[in-house]
């Protein structure tokens, strides 16, 4: 007896519905139409299964639903129409690519019969979407829709996660088929969880018990193979020191006592040095990025590298590595621990310490507590941070912004920090705080340079809308502050266009109905935190910032890590 036949658009809903999926982030258009009319019956009545957010621009749809993944640890789902519904998602795809967000991107697409006509809104999205994905798809007839859902899902959110990119032409939406759920768990030749090779851990463990001066540096990796508990047990049984990448803050609380800070261009100044002083360097999730190594000829070269990384292509990339053990940090970290002696690493500790003073004494005390003068971003963003709930995720926008907040914030739980990290994309924090809202029941909390807030500013509609209570902090210095500041340093002090004229930002927070509140003065600072975070709803705190603040310490670009400044001559 043959099944009753549905059309295409259902079936893609109940496919996503056995995935899962709860939350879409999307945008509607022509040919994206029947799917977008399957949605209105599964968004409502007895066949209520998703939850649907209108953004207001489609490459916020995709940064919304990284957030939204990057909270959750699901896999974030984008829908929207063909042409440039669809191109308007590549940043994000991208972005995604480059962060490993395990992310979905359903994009409407004219009929496979009109293919190659230059139809309206066609565009070859496959071949644009290959290079910047895990995986591109084209869905041709509806009979492939099972697998293809699954496959993606599948893709995605296992192995090293990343975005996946569905093409969905229209005779596919409308076509019946008889819908059967499909599970794909296996792709040949797509090893998603590789075994750890017994001698590489046995390797690693030897180096890691004879080392003096061990020092391990943790990224993301760490949360997405959800390992926080491993990494723990790990670093302290070996009592090792540990570095935390930008996209790693939160793997490891900001006060465990051996956090010693944040790696990279903009982080803390004694774990940079340490890196040319260790004698045994233990990489845990990441990527050996050039905001972390600097100059890759001179970095770590008297230490033994060893690798942890679930992804093959990592290994050897960048930096040549001793020992690379290929697998889930869940599973390696552990069976590394089962190896490893007891060990007290106290007086490397230590020698920490007066590099931590240096930097505390130059840097971290004048841009938190300042006395006179303007206010500073560190200053306000620790102002946040001390009054903050302990589970408040942190999202930045990039520039300025994201690396005072990310460095000043204070990190007390896993999966507490949204940002674009490779591909560091302008325009990133407010559609991704959305998303951020959408996954938990926590506070968000969004810093934000006048640049980055313009790119998406229009997301503002969705948070009127759906009330997303996302705490908006707008650092306002008038400038593309980034970019001022390497001109400063690098192009003889020529400002060419970063300087910006800024609208009033209190009228377009009152016209998107959003409660509003300018900062101009620090003896105003502590308590507008305060009713902003008391607030419930949506909340936009504008604090004018002083035009010409610099984020120190700062290894300047192509140096060795150990040239890293802690203050700026100009």
């Amino acid at each position: 007896m043959s099944k009753e036949k549905i059309s295409g658009s259902e079936a893609l809903m109940l496919a996503l519905k056995a995935e899962g999926v709860k939350t879409i982030f999307g945008y509607p258009g022509g040919a994206i139409m029947p799917v977008y009319d399957a949605l209105y019956d599964y968004t409502r009545g007895a066949k209520q299964a998703f939850q649907h957010i209108l953004v207001r621009h489609e490459q916020a749809a995709t940064h919304a639903a990284e957030g939204y993944a990057r909270v959750s640890g699901e896999v974030g789902v984008a829908l929207v129409t063909s042409g440039p519904g669809a191109t308007n998602t590549l940043t994000g795809v991208a972005d995604a690519m480059m962060d490993s967000t395990p992310l979905v991107v359903i994009a409407g697409q004219v009929p496979i019969g009109a293919l190659g006509t230059d139809a309206f809104q066609e565009v070859d999205l496959v071949g644009v979407a290959q290079p910047i994905s895990k995986w591109s798809y084209q869905i041709r007839h509806a009979e492939d829709i099972a697998w293809a859902v699954s496959r993606a899902f599948y893709i995605a959110r296992s192995g090293r996660p990343g975005p996946v990119v569905l093409d969905f032409p229209k005779n596919a939406q409308t076509e019946q088929v008889e819908f059967q759920p499909e599970k794909v768990n296996f792709i040949r030749s797509y090893v998603d969880n590789p075994t750890p090779c017994e001698d590489a851990i046995r390797e690693a463990a030897e180096l890691i018990n004879a080392a003096q001066r061990p020092l391990a540096l943790v990224g993301q990796g760490v949360e997405l193979g959800n390992a926080q508990a491993e990494l723990r047990a790990f670093l302290e049984k070996t009592d090792i020191p540990a570095g935390r990448t930008m996209l790693g803050l939160s793997a490891l609380p900001s006060n465990h006592p051996l956090n010693v800070g944040m790696l990279g261009m903009h982080g803390n100044y004694a774990v940079n040095l340490k890196e040319q002083e260790c004698d045994v360097l233990i990489a845990i999730g990441m990527r050996f990025s050039d905001r972390v190594t600097g100059n890759v000829k001179t970095y770590a070269r008297q230490a033994k590298i060893i690798h942890l990384d679930i992804d093959r292509s990592e290994i050897d990339k960048n930096i040549k590595t001793d020992v690379a053990v290929v697998a889930n940090c869940k599973v390696s970290l552990p069976a590394i621990t089962a190896l490893l002696k007891k060990a007290d690493h106290h007086e490397w500790r230590e020698s920490f310490k007066p590099l931590d003073e240096q930097e505390r004494r130059k840097v971290i005390e004048p841009a938190i507590h300042p006395q006179e003068g303007p206010l500073l971003m560190g200053e306000v963003v620790n102002a946040v941070a001390e009054q903050a709930p302990d589970d408040t995720v942190l999202v930045t926008d990039v520039g300025q912004n994201q690396l005072f907040a990310t460095r000043y914030f204070k990190y007390h739980h896993k999966r507490s920090i949204c940002t674009s990290g490779g591909l560091g994309t302008m325009g990133y924090g407010l559609p991704a705080a959305i998303g951020a809202t959408f996954a938990a029941n926590r506070t968000v909390v969004c810093f934000m340079g006048d640049g980055g807030f313009q790119m998406n500013l229009q997301e503002l509609g969705t948070i009127m809308e759906q009330q997303v209570p996302v705490k908006m902090v707008l650092l306002n210095n008038n400038y593309l502050g980034n970019v001022r500041q390497w001109q400063d340093m690098f192009w003889k002090r020529r400002q060419s266009f970063t300087k910006m004229l800024n609208p009033c930002y209190e009228a377009i927070a009152q016209g998107y109905g959003i409660s509003y509140e300018a900062v101009t003065d620090r003896s105003q600072l502590g308590e507008a935190i305060g009713r902003m975070l008391a607030k419930e709803g949506p909340y936009l705190l504008e604090c004018a910032i002083r035009e010409d603040d610099n984020v120190l310490p700062m290894t300047p670009p192509g140096m060795n890590v150990d040239d890293m400044l802690l203050e700026i001559n100009v």
